[in-house]
């Protein structure tokens, strides 16, 4: 089955150029044009597409408004930003609504890669609800207290920014948010980025403060005791796991970029866990019920139809996060299966 995919720009002259050079690509893919946001919610109320790939700078309707506008409509849908770089004000507004950033003009292949991978770490979800959960969500829930000291550090003069990174690493979901960041194509970085506190500090200070105090992208989860209790708990497992992981990568010899993808990986492995906590509380309080007998992968297979693992996987594929970080979390969810069924 071909993927169906909406490009949208309010430039006749720019779909026309996109359509010539996505044409060797018509046997796999299915690709609509739309000039402008106005029609293209008009043609995905009358058509299923997999993909909207937008231009962010528009008349009228902005990328960022378009996707926002996407999200809430059609939350299964994956949607991607073309921007020029010297569009920094418009990629904080968008960073929220885009899974991914791609910078303008942007190659076929580069296109073609990022739509790809995006789409196969979807087909791994086999629930499409959890699919929609996942894609839908804007950033993920943040630990209060390291949210409270984050805000703390950066309205104070003088915070050194490796302090500021420091607290990010110590967060799973402000990591996953500052890595989304850092290795979008707009940053043209010439490597990939595994470290947080390494993407704090080439984020800068202006673009911390307009994430965490303008644009309002983390936002601290609440909840009563024993909820609260759990997300604790889980926190402190993946805090605890990182640094397992990065004890156990030093002792092999590894490099440090090997070193910091393990110990990213070990922090975001549960990541699923607080997008389906979150997104749907009530139904995993079952899967905590049920998990101490069946194992969590399983557990979460028989309410959603779909893991952790699956489900953190694609999101943080969808934000364009190291696949060696992505993979592992997927992984994780494997393994903790396997080890269930061999209770």
């Amino acid at each position: 089955m071909k993927r169906e995919i909406l490009f949208v720009d309010d430039e006749p002259n720019v779909l026309q150029g996109l359509q010539r050079m996505l044409r060797p690509l018509r046997d796999v893919w299915s690709v609509q044009f739309a000039e402008g946001g106005a029609a293209a919610l008009k043609m995905m109320a009358e058509h299923r597409f997999d993909v909207v790939v937008s231009d962010m700078r528009m008349p009228g309707m902005s990328g960022s408004q378009l996707l926002s506008a996407v999200r809430d409509r059609h939350p299964e849908v994956i949607r991607i930003i073309l921007s020029g770089q010297s569009e920094k004000e418009f990629i904080l507004e968008a960073v929220t609504a885009a899974h991914q950033f791609l910078s303008k003009p942007c190659e076929a292949e580069v296109i073609k890669a990022t739509i790809t991978r995006a789409c196969l770490l979807r087909d791994g979800v086999s629930s499409p609800g959890a699919q929609a959960v996942a894609s839908s969500l804007k950033s993920l829930p943040v630990n209060p207290v390291v949210y409270a000291e984050l805000c703390e550090q950066l309205t104070s003069d003088g915070a050194p920014l490796q302090k500021v990174g420091q607290t990010v690493a110590g967060c799973l979901g402000m990591s996953a948010k500052v890595l989304q960041l850092v290795n979008s194509a707009f940053f043209g970085l010439p490597r990939i980025v595994c470290s947080p506190a390494e993407a704090v500090v080439l984020l800068g200070a202006d673009t911390m403060k307009s994430l965490t105090l303008s644009c309002q992208v983390f936002e601290p989860y609440a909840g009563d005791s024993q909820e609260m209790a759990w997300r604790d708990a889980l926190w402190a497992s993946s805090r605890d796991g990182a640094a397992r992981a990065e004890a156990r990568a030093q002792a092999k010899g590894l490099d440090a970029r090997a070193v910091q993808a393990a110990v990213t990986a070990e922090l975001l492995r549960d990541c699923g866990k607080l997008v389906l906590a979150s997104q749907m509380p009530e139904a995993y309080a079952q899967v905590r019920e049920r998990a101490p007998l069946l194992g969590w992968s399983a557990a979460e297979r028989e309410v959603f139809g779909a893991t952790h693992g699956e489900v953190g996987g694609y999101l943080l594929g969808l934000w364009g996060l190291p696949p060696a970080v992505v993979d592992a979390v997927i992984a994780h969810s494997a393994q903790d299966a396997l080890l269930a069924c061999a209770a």
